[in-house]
């Protein structure tokens, strides 16, 4: 079996795959000062629990927290005993990457392309909303064309709250209306129904600026805030909050032949 690990900055997701499908996924929250040997005994918990931990003899990992990756090589050599593959622009995952820089996109933006064009085999737009909202694109020809970075929808409540002196937190959840007849439901309001705004104004901006607009373009939601969105937007063709999984397996798959 493999075990895939997408660590980001708000939440580490697992994965493990027995050749035909996700036999258990879990979501973790990201801890930088967390050793080794803590995430370790969890990690192992949760595999053995499943009822998989002998099970498991690959690895793949996506991370975006330098001080976790360590981590979590150390996990897999010394703990699980099985070899690691850590994904980066220089893993041969079949794209083009023709950012200025490939070294500099994030492991999982280009972990998320491999998975959308491995879905469709066409032009395609990811969402991801994590702690940042990210908007990536591939072209036809399987090549990374770049894409947007805008703060993540907890980000810009938490400094709504932590900035304003008489607003406070609110649940993430959508008001009523879009009219707030009180404070709560109007940040509610200013923060799911701008963030779909952003969204849905950014998608038609990226479809009128992709190579590929005479083609159908495929929108793929992810990230652990899409499925607040998706309800309340017809943009979106196709929702997968484990979507960076899905590209880890593909590109293990890839390496691995």
């Amino acid at each position: 079996m493999l075990l895939a690990l997408d660590i980001g900055n708000t939440n580490i997701t697992l994965g493990v795959w027995n050749g035909r499908s996700w036999q258990h996924t879990w979501r973790l929250l990201t801890n930088p000062s967390q050793t080794a040997d803590e995430y370790g005994v969890i990690l192992k918990m949760l595999l053995k629990e499943a009822g998989v931990l002998t099970a498991v003899t690959q690895a793949i990992m996506a991370s975006v927290v330098p001080a976790l990756s360590q981590t979590f090589a150390q996990i897999c050599q010394e703990q699980l005993n099985v070899p690691l593959l850590n994904v980066n622009s220089s893993t041969p995952m079949g794209l083009t990457i023709l950012a200025d820089v490939p070294t500099a996109v994030g492991a999982d933006r280009l972990v998320n392309a491999v998975a959308a064009f491995d879905l469709f085999q066409a032009p395609c737009i990811i969402i991801d909303m994590g702690t940042a909202t990210k908007f990536d694109l591939v072209s036809a020809r399987q090549e990374f064309l770049g894409g947007v970075i805008a703060p993540g929808l907890g980000l810009a409540a938490e400094a709504l709250a932590r900035r304003a002196a008489k607003l406070s937190q609110v649940a993430l959840e959508a008001p009523p209306q879009t009219i707030g007849k009180n404070t709560v439901h109007a940040m509610q309001s200013g923060l799911v129904f701008g963030y779909l705004s952003l969204i849905e104004g950014l998608v038609a901006r990226l479809k009128a600026e992709h190579p590929d607009n005479a083609q159908k373009i495929h929108i793929l939601g992810t990230g652990g805030l899409i499925d607040l969105m998706a309800p309340h937007t017809a943009v979106l063709d196709h929702i997968d909050p484990w979507l960076t999984l899905t590209g880890l397996r593909v590109i293990h798959d890839k390496v691995k032949g």
